[in-house]
């Protein structure tokens, strides 16, 4: 069988700085016709820092849909068509203050596939100099250095909820242990 839902109408119904949702008629296999809700969003990078004691670099942040403070592995939203290896290049210099002398892809993730058009692109990064972090005026993050081995721990407790944190963490540490 062949899986394909043809779009026969598109409603925009919200466009902001982030998202844009749209309501749209979609006809299945069968000819039925559904209503689908999506949300467009450029995307964005995470990167898993790891200095050479094999120490990674989380930044915590407040995050307002859950009105809490998570530790996030350093990541940020993809301008329009932007690059992902030069998106993640700039928010680990935002966010930690560190350039890296190497990059390796670790894939990419889709957080939301029901209904939203996401791609996080996820980067370990090594090779680590650091200067000052260099914050959006609206940023307010703290930086810590955890063991990398700690991290997947932290990860398998529970205690890093962020999707892209975890993944991210544990494809890193899977690479370091293979290369």
């Amino acid at each position: 069988m062949v899986y394909n839902e043809k779009t026969v109408s598109k409603e925009l119904v919200f466009e902001g700085k982030i998202i844009k949702v749209t309501s749209e008629k979609a006809e299945l296999e069968n000819g039925q016709i559904v209503t689908r809700e999506l949300v467009t969003h450029n995307g964005g990078v995470c990167v898993v820092a790891v200095d050479d004691q094999q120490n990674t670099y989380l930044v915590r942040q407040f995050r307002y849909p859950f009105k809490e403070v998570l530790t996030e592995v350093p990541a940020g939203k993809r301008e329009k068509d932007e690059n992902p290896l030069e998106c993640g290049t700039r928010e680990l210099q935002e966010e930690i203050g560190a350039t890296a002398e190497n990059f390796v892809s670790l894939g990419k993730l889709y957080p939301t596939v029901a209904y939203d058009t996401e791609v996080i692109y996820m980067y370990l990064a090594t090779g680590l100099s650091f200067s000052k972090q260099h914050l959006d005026e609206d940023e307010y993050i703290d930086v810590v250095k955890i063991p990398l081995k700690e991290a997947v721990e932290m990860v398998m407790r529970d205690e890093l909820p962020d999707s892209k944190t975890q993944l991210a963490i544990l494809k890193a540490y899977n690479y370091l242990q293979n290369n």
